[in-house]
């Protein structure tokens, strides 16, 4: 299902970039996951009330994670509300999904409960399957903050920032999940301004 999103609200309040960004963020992702993987089932955390990147990505099972529920309920998305602040952990059996993702997540989440969504995705994939981050480069704090306060960037979104990440950092919380340094990568998109890291189980 494919959807057009100059109608739709991809996140949190307003930017004039938001649409854009989100387009971006999902095509990354999309690069990274294998066509055997999408004859499974995907997680998306932290998608928003609005899943544009699970509307643009073909899975055989989709499910969603949020704090928020759906603004348009979706037949094809099974949707779980939940705090990830409050409890990490993913409802799902050992080896359940073939992959997940967390696009422009981490930097909302506590340090201690990423650790424990990690290790839950290191559980809950089959071998084989991929978590997919993308993140804020650190150095881009100030230039965020300066976006969002002319409009361009949601303000409410950046303002919950919680976490800077690099890409040495996000390779430790990898591998302090369980991932195989020989199973995870590290890089930048958007001219250096995020970072992205996919590691396989």
């Amino acid at each position: 299902m494919s959807t057009d999103t100059h109608n739709t609200t991809v996140t949190r309040g307003h930017g004039l970039l938001e649409s854009f960004l989100s387009r971006l963020r999902a095509n990354k992702a999309n690069s990274l996951i294998p066509d055997g993987l999408r004859r499974g089932a995907i997680l998306d955390i932290g998608c928003g009330s609005f899943p544009y990147f699970l509307s643009n990505t073909q899975f055989r099972q989709k499910f969603a994670m949020d704090q928020l529920p759906p603004s348009v309920p979706d037949d094809q998305i099974t949707w779980h509300v939940r705090n990830i602040n409050e409890d990490a952990r993913l409802p799902f059996k050992d080896g359940e999904l073939s992959a997940i993702t967390l696009l422009a997540v981490a930097e909302h989440i506590r340090p201690e409960s990423l650790t424990t969504i990690l290790r839950e995705a290191y559980r809950v994939l089959q071998p084989g399957g991929r978590i997919i981050l993308t993140t804020p480069a650190g150095w881009t704090d100030g230039l965020l903050k300066f976006m969002a306060r002319v409009g361009l960037l949601s303000r409410e979104e950046i303002d919950e920032h919680v976490m800077e990440y690099s890409e040495p950092l996000l390779a430790w919380h990898l591998g302090r999940a369980g991932f195989a340094m020989d199973k995870f990568q590290v890089g930048t998109f958007e001219f250096g301004l995020n970072l992205w890291a996919m590691a396989e189980r």
